[in-house]
């Protein structure tokens, strides 16, 4: 197996796993794995964020949420505390998942191990490429889960949550917000969010 091969077989075996999401969104009239969806949009984010990146990063990118659907929020406790604990078990399990996929398909254990690293989000501060996967993923809920997210939000806790988002974004991240077509208050809040941010 060459290595596009071997990358080709990765990325079909990962998206074969987000296919299996019971959940759909409805996308041109066709109904689409609610997962799979979210893979493609990380996917295309990133093409617009790092054009030349490489094989583990676009990987990892893909692999952001794999089988996240299984561990549902309410099988931790629904409070702050239980709220970090999931989404600190879904990494893990998610980067474990992801190295295996890897395995599979022949990827040596440094490229298992660089691949889990960037789903967990180690040493987000420094390493640019798992910033880049960062920016994919506050851009994908940016552009097509906040304006319903603040929909059904008072501003303070929409702006709050904005917040955070910009302050996991790089310079590039940020540049690429401002391209979203956004209307009505969902445009206004993000304005006031940066705004707040930059001040």
């Amino acid at each position: 197996m060459t290595d596009s091969d071997r990358f080709d077989a990765a990325m079909a075996q990962l998206d074969a796993l987000h296919a299996q999401d019971p959940r759909t969104e409805t996308v041109d009239g066709e109904e689409v794995p609610y997962e799979l969806l979210y893979a493609q949009r990380m996917s295309d984010w990133l093409e617009r964020l790092r054009p030349d990146a490489g094989e583990t990063l676009q990987l990892a990118v893909r692999a952001q949420h794999l089988k996240r659907w299984e561990v549902p929020r309410d099988s931790y406790p629904m409070d702050r505390p239980g709220y970090h604990a999931w989404r600190t078990g879904l990494k893990t399990r998610q980067a474990d998942m992801a190295a295996e996929v890897l395995r599979q398909m022949g990827y040596d254990e440094t490229d298992c191990t660089r691949v889990a690293a960037m789903v967990r989000k180690e040493d987000l501060k420094n390493d640019e490429e798992t910033r880049a996967l960062e920016d994919a993923a506050c851009l994908v809920f940016l552009q097509d889960y906040y304006a319903p997210f603040a929909a059904e939000h008072e501003d303070d806790k929409v702006l709050g949550i904005l917040r955070k988002t910009l302050r996991k974004m790089s310079a590039d991240g940020h540049r690429l917000a401002g391209e979203i077509p956004l209307e009505g208050r969902a445009r206004t809040l993000l304005e006031k969010a940066v705004e707040m941010e930059t001040h």
